[in-house]
């Protein structure tokens, strides 16, 4: 079935229903669509059947879903053996660099902190043998959940039959544009990405900090060695897991844009040329920008003026009387004061003092206080199989503090385990009974049915299952309505299995435990 053919509503697969063309490019087409199975969106590529790298496009997807980092864009189905040939992604919903700049660049804590995450969701895709290629500004995302996705690795650069020579360093100078794009708000090289281009000098583009005021000189330096392969005083960076280690100490921030407000620093000049108002009356100027007043409409009272001798005695008298009057209030005022001071000194308290006490409580008084719990080891549990090996020499990966590290189930045939178990699971040996409150899981592709089981023996009969998780991918946090009780927490995937390309399994990149020892 042609592209072209295909118009909304359309379903492929039997449950992902188009709904809105994105873009098309050359015989490939992009668009939103729902996973009826799932009830959530995804986005969906269709080809045309003149379209060229059909088989390459769905290679690198299938490739792409076994990266193990929730920053790079999930794969979640992908199939050129029918009809018609698609890549099912996961749908970022959020803003890209290049939105993110449209109102000036960011500031350089929060562009350094956003480029260390996607160097490291690039270094972990290179780490799997895939690497980009075509990095842009539109390729960055802060999606709606507050979290960075690279998109297009791997499938960007098939659909166009981009190759490189080096591709670790064509990524590496790739991650770089996008530091110099979000300290600059320009872009420095020739694609179009809706920025700026980076002004030129002697023919190539002027670094960072000739853009820009107060960005740091390391920023700058690490832009240079990086998108421009400078060596500078330790060399170019070849990768972008050196870029990685290089922005490895900065904060993880927020990139919130830069606001288009008229700088602060510098007071506009008046109409006729001469000193502006704020010079004029800087207090006032002041008080103004705090009320939101603009300087000039701040009433200032006049000095100098009598007027008339009559109006001057008149108001003399006034005062006088409002004088005498104030300073008999004050005394009355001090009387009953005293008066009020000593019979609260004098009458018991027990009402007040529950009142302030109950006041003084902290609103989350009657919650415990939770900590990271640090299990004591971890293996494959496979309490249904022959042999029980769910590669328990990994294990220890979903537990190391490292989300680029990971477990993963055996390969299987079907999503249904082959037909010859309901699931298998990781076990955490936390050492002794703990009461867990929380979890987060950070999974491998997607999507899963997950259950969270707590129990005392690493036995399938003595694990009580607390949570289920259906449709899980990537990060997910779990809440316990009621805390657990138990040493051994299981990680329990069941039917069905996302597929890798060639079989189904499940992958657990890391597992964080926190509740009171």
């Amino acid at each position: 079935m042609s592209t072209f053919m295909i118009e909304p509503g359309a379903r492929l697969a039997g449950r992902y229903r188009l709904e809105e063309l994105v873009n098309e490019t050359r015989g490939a087409a992009l668009w939103k669509a729902t996973d009826e199975t799932l009830a959530r969106l995804v986005a969906v590529w269709t080809f045309t059947d003149g379209f060229p790298r059909t088989s390459e496009v769905v290679r690198a997807a299938r490739a792409a879903s076994r990266i193990a980092d929730a920053r790079v864009t999930q794969v979640f189905d992908a199939d050129d053996s029918g009809p018609t040939a698609y890549v099912v992604e996961e749908w970022v919903s959020g803003q890209s660099l290049t939105e993110l700049l449209s109102q000036g660049p960011l500031e350089p804590d929060r562009a350094a902190g956003l480029v260390a995450e996607a160097a490291e969701a690039v270094a972990a895709a290179a780490s799997a043998g895939i690497h980009h290629l075509c990095l842009t500004p539109n390729k960055l995302m802060w999606s709606s959940g507050g979290a960075v996705k690279v998109t297009g690795i791997g499938v960007d650069a098939a659909l166009r039959g981009i190759t490189s020579a080096d591709p670790v360093v064509t990524d590496a100078r790739g991650v770089g544009r996008l530091l110099y794009a979000a300290l600059t708000a320009h872009w420095p090289g020739e694609e179009q990405t809706g920025l700026r281009p980076a002004p030129l000098v002697s023919g190539r583009p002027c670094e960072p900090s000739q853009i820009r005021a107060g960005i740091p000189g390391r920023l700058n330096d690490i832009v240079c060695r990086s998108a421009f392969q400078m060596a500078g005083r330790s060399g170019p960076l070849n990768s972008a897991q050196d870029i990685a280690d290089a922005l490895a100490d900065v904060p993880r921030l927020v990139p919130l844009p830069v606001t288009p407000s008229a700088p602060r620093s510098r007071p506009a000049p008046s109409d006729e040329g001469g000193p502006s108002r704020r010079a004029e009356h800087p207090r006032r100027a002041e008080r103004g920008e705090r009320l939101g007043v603009p300087a000039h409409q701040l009433a200032t009272p006049p000095r100098g003026s009598r007027g008339n001798g009559r109006s001057g005695s008149s108001t003399s008298t006034v005062n006088k009387v409002l004088i005498g009057a104030v300073a008999m209030l004050v005394f009355v005022a001090v009387v009953v004061g005293a008066w009020t001071v000593g019979s609260v000194m004098n009458t018991p308290n027990e009402g007040n003092s529950q009142a302030t006490s109950a006041e003084e409580q902290p609103a989350n008084a009657g919650e415990p206080e939770l900590s990271v719990l640090e299990p004591a080891g971890a293996d494959g549990f496979d309490p249904q199989g022959d042999d029980g090996d769910e590669h328990g020499d990994k294990a220890g990966l979903a537990i190391d503090g490292d989300p680029s590290t990971s477990w993963n189930t055996q390969g299987y045939n079907s999503e249904s385990f082959g037909n010859l178990k309901s699931g298998v699971g990781l076990i955490i040996d936390m050492g002794a009974s703990v009461e867990i409150h929380e979890a987060n899981l950070q999974l491998g592709g997607g999507p899963y049915s997950v259950h969270l089981r707590v129990g005392d023996a690493p036995e399938e009969s003595a694990l009580t299952t607390v949570s289920e998780q259906a449709g899980a991918s990537g990060e997910v946090n779990i809440k316990l309505d009621d805390p657990a009780q138990g040493r051994y927490v299981v990680v329990w995937f069941t039917a069905p299995l996302p597929s890798d390309g060639g079989e189904y399994r499940g992958t657990v990149n890391e597992v964080e435990l926190r509740g009171i020892t």
